[in-house]
């Protein structure tokens, strides 16, 4: 029987110990225990996803009190020479890229700062220093040589989970609703030189330049933040953000899932930005300038030295567009070894400590789980439109992040009342299936008609039926209408479009033709590079009847 006791001085390190935990996993010789290391201000979320895993945690006094046969850290600071056992520590990060100022010695990167890697007293020195690339053992051994002595080159157990579920690519963009959009990622580290410290205004930058249509966005923000900040503080700062639609990513494992789902990403020099440029070879640009905390020749600084620099945000999509193939993914070899075996040669190194022989099953490493969808989704947009004879360009922003377009189209039962009164275009989506003992709904010509009546200064309302059909009517015109939207097929993918975009291609069309009938006709709706056919006729009785 063995007793290993994973020792986490922040929420960071604790995932990253849950990430290693697999290597012992399926061994009932083995018992897993979870103590808290004091003196960090970054402790506040570790305690709770502890108990979110049902992992049991032991009190620091009961735990300097006992003995076990491993403790595993990834953070050499606190006090873990109060723990008796053999020591294992793990980096808590992809390299080592980043000195803190005023902590340590100076000028050493966190993770390999000689104050704290050898303990002090009559602590005994670490078993095993756990490493990501032949690389680190050397820069180790620069800063200290006794600690180099135990150290081996094992992978990251973490890149093992973002390369193992790197297949389920497109079940996380569907659960982050990006469809054929691009996800632009931006990453955040913690500290005065972190993205959101000295551009805390670039995703809300961002949100208001990049059309709804063609461009999502996700924020990764280092645990350490959230645990400083706490999540409501966090989403109050980014709230004209996350109003327009953006992702803020949990802390633990979504992460990762979000940065296999993104198409481009925009970092500080924290490095969340390897495991990206690990994982695939798509475009990245860097907000990182003039810092003290970067650490020279390390894999961060190779990446950002060689990767487009992002000025004002209006400049995303050129910035992105120089980013050179190839560059992401040298700097990650710079950082990472043994790809794929990271969890097989840390189990061999663990049970060798543990002086046991390894069970006959084979490790693999947890697959990362589904994101959460955007926690709020704009309902209200300033609609740009560029009509020509029989094709309309839509760009869609959502409303209030910048000048006013054609006009603003607005979802009824999801945008406020204010909106509901100004818009141009009103549209609604079909209510969720009702359990009412006799139900009651209104039929799609019928709330169509109504919203006209209600809304003076409405022109154009609709019912979206479903994802190819619409019935719309007009102001000043008696009739109904079927508008359907026809997808796209490109490369083996159906490609649909919001169908409220379509709406508001129509709705732009039919101003530049006041006094002529609306149907029956045909009209393209650009929407990015892409163009979707729509069709008009008067609607059917079916059609007209369906319920929403």
């Amino acid at each position: 029987r063995r007793v290993v006791l994973l020792a986490a001085r922040s929420a960071v390190a604790l995932y990253r110990l849950l990430d290693a935990l697999p290597a012992l996993s399926g061994d009932d010789r083995i018992t897993r225990l979870f103590a808290l290391v004091p003196g960090s201000e970054f402790d506040a979320d570790a305690l709770s996803v502890i108990d979110a895993v049902g992992g049991r945690t032991i009190p620091w006094d009961e735990a300097c009190r006992r003995t076990y046969d491993l403790v595993l850290a990834a953070s050499p600071k606190g006090e873990l020479g109060l723990l008796r056992g053999n020591h294992v520590l793990l980096p808590h990060g992809a390299g080592f890229n980043k000195s803190i100022p005023a902590e340590g010695s100076a000028d050493s990167a966190s993770g390999l700062d000689p104050e704290f890697l050898m303990p002090a007293g009559n602590a005994p020195p670490t078993a095993l220093h756990a490493l990501a690339h032949p690389d680190q053992i050397t820069r180790l051994a620069a800063a200290s040589p006794r600690a180099a002595d135990r150290a081996k080159v094992v992978g990251d157990p973490t890149l093992e989970r973002v390369l193992a579920s790197l297949s389920l690519r497109d079940h996380y963009r569907t659960a982050l609703g990006t469809g054929a959009r691009k996800l632009i990622a931006l990453t955040s580290t913690w500290g005065p030189e972190s993205l959101l410290r000295r551009r805390p205004g670039l995703p809300a930058e961002l949100a208001a330049h990049l059309p709804h249509d063609e461009y999502q966005l996700a924020l990764i923000v280092h645990p350490n933040e959230h645990s400083l900040l706490g999540g409501y503080e966090l989403a109050e700062r980014l709230s004209p953000a996350l109003d327009a639609g953006m992702v803020l990513a949990r802390p633990h494992e979504e992460w990762a899932s979000v940065l296999i789902a993104a198409d481009a990403l925009v970092t500080d020099h924290g490095s969340t930005a390897l495991y990206f440029c690990a994982a695939h070879d798509r475009p990245v640009v860097h907000v990182h300038r003039d810092g003290t905390e970067l650490i020279a020749g390390s894999p961060m600084e190779e990446l950002l030295l060689r990767v487009p620099e992002l000025g004002p945000a209006e400049t995303v999509r050129e910035r992105l567009e120089a980013y050179r193939p190839g560059t992401g993914s040298g700097a990650a070899r710079a950082a990472f070894a043994g790809r794929g075996e990271a969890l097989g040669l840390l189990r061999t190194e663990l049970y060798a400590l543990l002086g046991l022989t390894p069970p006959a099953h084979c490790v693999q490493p947890r697959l990362l789980p589904l994101p959460a969808p955007a926690s709020r989704t704009p309902a209200a947009f300033d609609v740009r439109a560029e009509v020509s004879a029989d094709s309309v360009r839509i760009d869609r922003r959502p409303a209030g992040t910048g000048l006013p377009g054609h006009h603003l189209a607005v979802e009824h039962g999801a945008a406020g009342e204010r909106f509901a009164r100004s818009a141009g275009l009103l549209y609604r989506r079909p209510d969720p299936p009702s359990y009412a003992p006799q139900d009651m709904a209104w039929s799609a010509a019928g709330w169509a008609r109504h919203a006209l009546s209600e809304y003076p200064g409405c022109r154009s309302a609709a019912a979206v039926v479903a994802p190819d059909l619409c019935v719309l009517a007009v102001r000043g015109d008696e009739r109904v209408h079927a508008v359907r939207v026809e997808p796209r097929h490109a490369d083996g993918r159906i490609i649909r479009v919001d169908p409220a975009a379509a709406l508001s291609a129509v709705h732009a069309w039919r101003s530049t033709r006041p006094g002529e009938p609306l149907a029956p006709a045909v009209l393209t709706c650009v929407v990015g590079d892409r163009a979707h056919r729509v069709s008009l006729s008067p609607a059917t009785d079916e059609e007209a009847g369906q319920a929403i």
